[in-house]
């Protein structure tokens, strides 16, 4: 079973710019872990400061481990997201089958 992170947020208002950049540099570095299967953000449709960010990990020990990772050096060097944050994100931690995760095709382009 992997580990799905889901976490909706928007910025506030002359910061939202600033945290897309630091999700964006979060997902990288989780991206470059072991153990991460995928990362990616994506923006509102309609409102470009709300984001959507989701990581995949092979394990719930991954995920506490790249989280804690996180914690200890780029939240440390940047100061963290929380400040930037318009209000409390909505956080949801999912375990997906490891077929249907495989259903997605991380990693590989789309046929035309």
């Amino acid at each position: 079973m992997a580990w799905v992170e889901t976490i909706v947020c928007s910025g506030k208002k002359g910061s939202d710019a600033r945290l897309r950049r630091m999700m964006r540099a979060r997902q990288e570095y989780k991206r470059r872990q072991p153990g991460c299967i995928g990362a990616w953000l994506g923006l509102g449709a309609e409102d470009g400061s709300m984001m959507l960010v989701q990581s995949a990990f092979a394990s719930a020990d991954d995920w506490k481990r790249i989280s804690k990772e996180i914690q200890s050096t780029l939240d440390v060097d940047d100061g963290g997201i929380e400040g930037m944050l318009l209000g409390p994100p909505l956080v949801g931690i999912f375990e997906i089958p490891d077929s249907e995760l495989n259903n997605l095709r991380f990693g590989q382009n789309s046929p035309e």
